[in-house]
């Protein structure tokens, strides 16, 4: 599987293209929705879907564009999907000073395996970032896609609507943790790291 990084955005989130030469699924499109078709195109893989970790502003700022652009549904866990058309609850109104919105999901994110198109992975529900908070496991590839839950010697700021820092140790260290310690960590921000690396070196939840 081939996992391209492309930072987008006000905030510079990580985007991640994950493709197998053929299908693509975007991952948190956080921006910049022709510097994204581009690398689609030059790829020459077709996108099957849009995945949210969440529906903070910085996440979805292209998920529009894309949609329509593509004709493809997108995927975010139930209890955020009202976020996407309230910005207040995105946090695009307090944050970026600017109302950043996107029609409601198509589809619910359930915790277990998928496939879309020809790629298989696993969704995992890791709240207190935010309520909605998901991960998507590729275990052949030893790599999760966390979004803002763990990052490179960090982990997910709890002070936005729904956040919660007891919630968000007992996910890290309850399901992310529990991966094994070779799994690389793409975050939506920052490095990458390995979940190994986060038990051992993580300041805030060291094991």
């Amino acid at each position: 599987m081939n996992v391209e990084t492309i930072p987008a955005g006000p905030a510079g989130t990580n985007c991640y293209m994950v493709h197998n030469g053929t299908d693509a699924l975007i991952v948190d499109p956080g921006g910049e929705p022709e510097k994204l078709k581009t690398y689609l195109a030059e790829e020459g893989v077709e996108p099957q879907a849009i995945l949210l970790t969440h529906a903070h502003f910085d996440h979805i700022g292209a998920v529009e564009q894309l949609r329509m652009d593509f004709q493809i549904d997108v995927y975010l866990h139930a209890d955020e999907n009202s976020w996407l058309e309230d910005p207040q609850l995105n946090g695009s109104a307090l944050l970026l000073g600017r109302e950043i919105v996107a029609s409601p999901a198509e589809q619910n994110l359930v915790p277990g395996h998928m496939r879309i198109g020809s790629i298989p992975f696993e969704v995992v529900h890791t709240p207190g970032h935010s309520p909605g908070s998901v991960s998507f496991i590729f275990s052949d590839d030893k790599l999760v896609l966390g979004g803002d839950v763990l990052f490179n010697q960090g982990i997910g700021r709890t002070d936005l609507t729904g956040g919660d820092l007891e919630q968000l140790e007992q996910t890290i260290r309850h399901s992310l943790y529990q991966l094994p310690d070779d799994y690389t960590v793409c975050p939506g921000h920052g490095p990458k790291t390995a979940i190994g690396e986060e038990k051992q070196h993580n300041p805030f939840f060291p094991v």
